[in-house]
């Protein structure tokens, strides 16, 4: 007699995954609907020809909005699950997704086992460099030195690596002399004088930086910059003589025009206004006719026999600091002599203060007391005589 003794299973061993951890990489710019990976587990509870509900296992994803699990069936006995993408990526807001997947079987009571999920975001360069403000406003003395700092300016690009290594570029220059007096560093985004700036030639200047990102496209991302040069007083008051009517007759009448005056400062504002007087005062006067324009006239009657020639001075005032660097301009003079060739060549000559441009008439250094009020005396000599100043 044989006799045949058949064992039955007992739920006695929980689903087996290969490894507790499962890894994987994953671009930040896979499209919806990509694999991520195939998974499984055993159960040493199933039989070598039949599956009972004992090895019998099902699946379950921990809740997340970009993956889920894509049940398929490997053959009649065993159902895998394969990891789908369900939802774009952003590495830069979660860079990696732990997910835990359970395994359950069907024996009563079920037992379970469970491996972690790790998928890594690979970054994609998705975003373009980004300055912290759209405008950048700088102001400036006109007499900063090359080198001085305009601004210094960051851009940040949220990818990783090289697709968030930024370079700044300057473009678009309004006007466009700005790019002989302005230049950007490329890798830190500082941005200095390379010339002399000047507010009397360009007050204002416009430009762009675009910083690009070296990513594959490369991104980039824009801002404006407005660099307002300020007024410094850096130029002298310059005074013509446009009209001379000399000799005057004894009888002239008071208000005859002696002269016409044309005055002007390039600065602007209060480095702008000049204050002109006539020295001395009798019998002559200044007129204002209009803004930078004066006329010498008579105030008193003339009398040869008492006084047969005057001296006139057009006398202003220019405001200087102690200390100017030698050969810095301090004021500037014209005179016109109508004669010809020689007779027509003026020099200049001033009383008490030897440094004079004898050609020029640019009077040069003053080393006295800051703001404190002098008073000089400047000649011109052509070929004949003194005509003084």
């Amino acid at each position: 007699m044989e006799l045949v003794i058949s064992v039955l299973d007992a739920n006695d061993n929980a689903p087996q995954f290969t490894q507790p951890v499962y890894k994987v990489q994953l671009p930040e710019n896979a499209v919806e609907g990509t694999l991520v990976a195939l998974l499984n587990a055993t159960d040493p509870d199933e039989g070598l020809n039949d599956v009972g509900a004992n090895a019998q296992l099902s699946y379950t994803l921990s809740p997340t909005e970009h993956f889920r699990l894509d049940l398929q069936k490997s053959n009649e006995r065993n159902i895998v699950p394969d990891l789908v993408l369900t939802k774009a990526l952003d590495r830069e807001s979660l860079p990696v997704h732990r997910l835990v997947l359970t395994a359950s079987d069907g024996g009563r009571p079920s037992l379970t086992s469970t491996m972690e999920l790790v998928v890594s975001v690979l970054d994609a360069n998705d975003n373009a460099p980004q300055f912290n403000q759209s405008v950048y406003k700088v102001q400036l003395p006109e007499n900063a030195v090359e080198g001085t700092l305009v601004t210094l300016l960051n851009a940040t690009d949220p990818d990783e690596g090289i697709n968030s290594e930024v370079t700044y570029t300057a473009t678009n220059f309004i006007p466009r002399s700005g790019r002989d007096v302005i230049a950007v560093n490329p890798k830190t985004g500082e941005i200095r004088l390379t010339g002399s700036l000047d507010f009397e030639e360009v007050s204002i200047y416009d430009f762009r930086i675009e910083a690009r990102d070296k990513g594959w496209p490369p991104l980039s991302g824009h801002c404006s910059v407005e660099l307002e040069v300020l007024d410094v007083n850096d130029n002298a008051p310059e005074v013509w003589v446009t009209s001379l009517s000399v000799p005057v007759p004894e009888d002239a009448a008071v208000g005859t025009v002696v002269a016409l005056l044309s005055v002007s400062d390039r600065d602007s504002g209060a480095n702008g206004r000049v204050r002109c007087a006539v020295w001395p005062a009798a019998p002559f006067g200044l007129v204002s006719t209009f803004a930078g324009s004066y006329s010498l006239v008579l105030r008193e009657a003339l009398d040869r026999e008492r006084v047969s020639e005057y001296e006139v001075e057009a006398v202003y005032t220019v405001l200087v600091r102690e200390n100017n660097a030698a050969g810095a301009e301090l004021a500037r003079l014209w005179a016109r002599d109508p004669d010809e060739a020689d007779n027509g060549r003026v020099r200049y000559s001033i009383r008490g203060l030897e440094e004079v441009s004898s050609l020029c008439g640019g009077i040069e250094r003053f080393e006295e007391e800051e703001w404190e009020l002098f008073s000089k005396d400047v000649s011109v000599l052509d070929a004949k005589g003194v005509v003084d100043m």
